[in-house]
């Protein structure tokens, strides 16, 4: 699984391509065509009327993307939900729960007051969002129309907030925010499987407002008919231990470190690592949403940090892992999103769930 992965990655966003990665590619064409092709004729069923979508009592904002994982979502809500918090707001996050073992119809991550769910049982970024926002609640549901039913008649709330559901139609949501990374807005420009996209590039006419991730000085400019900001993604200036102790970033770096992430863009983690002058001695990459309880990927682990001090991993897989898992030190590095004119962007989102 891991080689087909990193074989994707390769042909999203590789440059220099092996005779068998292009056959593969021109292979995977009619392929790619063709749940693009369904993508657009159930989007055009809910644009004519014949799929309804269900319209909530209170406003809905969907954050979502058009390529699969790796754009920051994560960040991105965990800003949205601090931010509509200071201005008075009670969001409530409703996310698809993908990786968890909950399979009932809707899942109470965190009530607002209490985390009532483990990571195995919701899924990493919602029990991730859960611990960042404590006074929050989330909300895990398969069917989003159901999460927001049980939000409507049991939780007092301002707002929900969809995660990554840009592509979910079923329920409808007064604003959308679809989220780029800049470095490659499009991967490749293909949909599944050849590229990344989940959708034809003309999908992006539903986005009310586009925040590129990952924006550098000099990032071209795209979609001008539309609201567009910029962000980037910053390390904190302390790591955390699975141990819960606090630590400067600074005191790390004589340590020799094993990096490992199971993210959608481990790449993206381990860089910031090294521009932040951490000694890297190896690091090692698993598929997003990674099972730690598996045997071979903790096996993995034990083997390729036999030389190094510590060990070092994101936020996202930190939630599925305790430090009686390792004989070493493991420490997570939150990952916090900049984005430029925040003040811009709220009044915007703002305007499209109470202007209306």
């Amino acid at each position: 699984m891991k080689k087909v992965w990193q074989l994707h990655q390769q042909l999203v966003n590789g440059t220099n391509w092996t005779p068998l990665e292009w056959l593969l590619f021109f292979v995977l064409i009619p392929c790619s065509v063709a749940y693009g092709a369904m993508g657009w004729f159930r989007n055009f069923l809910y644009d004519v009327g014949i799929f309804s979508s269900y319209r909530a009592n209170i406003p809905v904002l969907s954050v979502g993307n058009l390529a699969v994982g790796g754009t920051g979502k994560t960040p991105v809500a965990d800003f949205l939900v601090k931010e509509f918090q200071q201005r008075g707001k009670r969001p409530v996050i409703i996310s698809r729960g993908y990786g968890g073992s909950f399979s009932r119809d809707v899942g109470v991550v965190s009530n607002g007051d209490k985390i009532l769910m483990t990571a195995v049982e919701a899924g990493d970024e919602p029990f991730l969002l859960a611990t960042k926002n404590p006074s929050c609640a989330v909300l895990i549901a398969k069917r989003r129309a159901a999460g927001i039913k049980y939000v409507e008649n049991n939780i007092d709330a301002d707002l929900i907030i969809l995660d990554d559901a840009f592509q979910h139609r079923a329920v409808a949501r007064d604003a959308d925010i679809v989220l780029l990374d800049a470095t490659r807005p499009l991967g490749n420009g293909w949909p599944l499987p050849v590229g990344n996209l989940r959708e034809f590039r003309g999908s992006l006419k539903r986005a009310d407002l586009v925040i590129m991730t990952r924006a550098v000085k000099g990032t071209p400019e795209y979609f001008q008919d539309r609201p567009v900001y910029t962000s980037r993604h910053q390390l904190a200036e302390s790591a955390v231990s699975l141990k819960g102790e606090i630590v400067r970033i600074d005191s790390l770096k004589d340590l020799r470190l094993l990096a490992f992430a199971g993210i959608a863009n481990p790449e993206s983690f381990f860089s910031s690592l090294k521009k932040a002058e951490l000694n890297l001695g190896c690091t090692l990459s698993f598929p997003d949403h990674v099972d730690y309880s598996q045997e071979s990927v903790m096996e993995q682990l034990q083997s390729m940090s036999r030389n190094a001090d510590a060990l070092m991993t994101t936020e996202k897989d930190a939630v599925k892992l305790s430090a009686e898992l390792f004989d070493l030190p493991c420490y997570q590095l939150p990952m916090t999103v900049s984005i430029d004119n925040p003040d811009g962007l709220m009044e915007a989102v703002f305007k499209h769930l109470w202007s209306k």
